[in-house]
């Protein structure tokens, strides 16, 4: 059973339990639940409200054992820098950075994490963590790709580090507190915190376990620029 539902406790704990119970009943050998994301078993406890609900889930998941259960672990989903999440600046040739602009961060496109989870679902021996990685970029490479695709230099901009942006986190959040909404301007600035931050970085990856060509993220923006691929929008 494969799980790709996106939402809030109700959702990602309450319903996901209820899945999980419901593929024991069936005799299901193996269940990978909606995680799909950067490593959040290393997330400090507030430090992002999403991924908090994936790790109370997984110690649900962990606590039964008639379900062999796999999570799928990408990092962030480069199909958000066409402009969802504001990593890369178009209009004024940045990238924007919070922290360390040589902080190597994941990044992997739905279709190929989407790809990938198919195989493991069909592998009997898939490991309780797969970790995948289309690209491996820093704020300073990103810099890098774009001067390529453009031919135009672009440069990081850094407003500031970590201790500012957890303080206009903490700020947006009072603010434009988001009441259910999924995804709140502050959501995406704790993931941007995150991957700066280094906590959910991979250490390794599994990539070469399964036949899956991953996209480079030079390849996605290339693509997007030259309006071959169209601007991911949250759903």
């Amino acid at each position: 059973m494969v799980s790709a539902v996106s939402g809030l406790r109700p959702v990602i704990v309450d319903y996901q339990s209820r899945l999980l119970q419901a593929a024991t009943v069936a005799g299901v050998e193996r269940f990978i639940p909606s995680d799909y994301a950067i490593d959040y078993r290393s997330i400090p406890s507030g430090a992002n409200r999403n991924l908090n609900l994936r790790e109370e889930f997984r110690v649900i998941a962990d606590q039964q054992s008639r379900v062999r259960v796999t999570s799928i672990l990408n990092g962030a989903f480069s199909d958000l820098l066409t402009g969802v999440a504001p990593f890369v600046l178009f209009r004024i040739n940045r990238v924007l950075c919070w922290g360390d602009p040589t902080q190597l961060m994941d990044w992997t496109t739905i279709d190929d994490t989407a790809a990938y989870t198919a195989h493991a679902a069909m592998d009997p021996s898939s490991p309780r963590y797969l970790r995948i990685a289309g690209d491996q970029l820093s704020a300073e490479g990103l810099c890098q790709v774009m001067s390529n695709i453009t031919g135009r230099q672009h440069r990081v901009l850094r407003p500031a580090g970590l201790k500012v942006l957890e303080k206009l986190i903490a700020l947006t959040r009072f603010f434009v507190p988001g009441g259910d909404a999924v995804y709140p301007p502050w959501q995406g600035m704790q993931y941007m915190h995150n991957m700066y931050s280094g906590y959910a970085k991979f250490e390794t990856v599994d990539n070469p376990r399964y036949p899956v060509r991953f996209t480079r993220v030079e390849e996605l923006l290339r693509a997007y620029l030259n309006g071959e691929r169209q601007a991911y929008q949250l759903r």
